[in-house]
């Protein structure tokens, strides 16, 4: 803890270097804010003026026309809305946990176990975040096909549960912040190779999973499942209010809605936990010292 202070106070800074970095990071956060701002200022204009030029950044008559047309075109739909609602929840928290689960079962035994072919799989890991989505599209297909799993939930959900991103990003996370010897400790106690990975690991590499909950949340969110899901009770939400703003200009307004709804809920959860990833990590680096 003593060298901890001697290194604050040997990188402490003036009051007017805090004001100028505080102003300029408080810019660049306003700057990099105004495509959201101006989303939101969308969805609450009427339709005349989403169609003025030069285009104007806050609406003039603000009203929620724009909302309450969604949820009446939603409740002409064949499916009701809570479905769609429903099918997207249900997809994003299995595949996120599963994610989350496998990913680091998957990364404890590539951190801290030698076994053969271990390099061999590091490797292929490592490739294959060479690799763009839409390069896989075709062997995806085949694969759920193949398994008969066309038409069904686990199409989307068991892919996701062997995204390697997740292993890659919790394989560096354990490898550099769980130290053997605490393990060995561990299991001279009596602790099991699970108590291990799941009393002592995770807790240490909380940032690591909590940024996996976030891009896999933010990415099962905005699945469509057109190319899996046929039947129409098995969409998700984003589907159906795509196919509701493709009727043209006269739902502008709508789909100035739409993108504010699927824009709020990654934006909570990444706001949620971006606060306890920073509080997490500023309490291993004091701690660490």
């Amino acid at each position: 803890m003593s060298r901890f202070r001697l290194a604050s106070k040997g990188y402490a800074r003036s009051t007017a270097g805090d004001v100028i970095i505080f102003l300029i990071l408080g810019g660049a956060a306003i700057f990099m804010s105004l495509p959201l701002v101006y989303a939101i200022c969308q969805a609450f204009k009427p339709l005349n003026e989403l169609f003025i030029f030069p285009p104007q950044f806050f609406p003039r008559h603000p009203t929620l026309d724009n909302f309450s047309d969604l949820f009446l075109l939603m409740a002409q739909s064949w499916v009701p809305i809570t479905r769609y609602l429903f099918n997207s929840l249900f997809i994003v928290i299995m595949g996120t946990a599963g994610n989350v689960l496998f990913g680091s079962l998957c990364a404890y035994a590539l951190a801290k176990h030698n076994f053969p072919g271990k390099r061999l799989i590091n490797n292929l890991i490592l490739f294959s975040l060479m690799f763009a989505g839409s390069v896989l599209v075709i062997p995806h297909y085949l694969t759920m096909a193949y398994l008969n799993w066309i038409n069904s939930y686990a199409a989307i959900i068991v892919p996701a549960w062997a995204a390697t991103l997740g292993v890659y990003l919790m394989r560096n996370f354990i490898d550099h912040m769980v130290h053997e010897s605490l393990l060995e400790s561990a299991r001279i106690d009596g602790a099991s190779e699970f108590d291990c990975y799941w009393r002592i690991t995770m807790p240490i590499v909380k940032p690591a999973w909590l940024t996996l909950i976030i891009l896999s949340f933010q990415n099962l969110w905005g699945e469509q499942g057109g190319m899996f899901l046929y039947a129409e009770e098995l969409k998700p939400l984003p589907y159906a209010l795509s196919q509701i703003i493709g009727g043209g200009v006269g739902r502008a307004g709508v789909a100035a809605a739409v993108t504010v709804i699927l824009m709020i809920v990654p934006i909570t959860v990444f706001i949620i936990n971006q606060t306890q990833i920073v509080q997490t990590m500023g309490t291993s680096g004091i701690a660490g010292e």
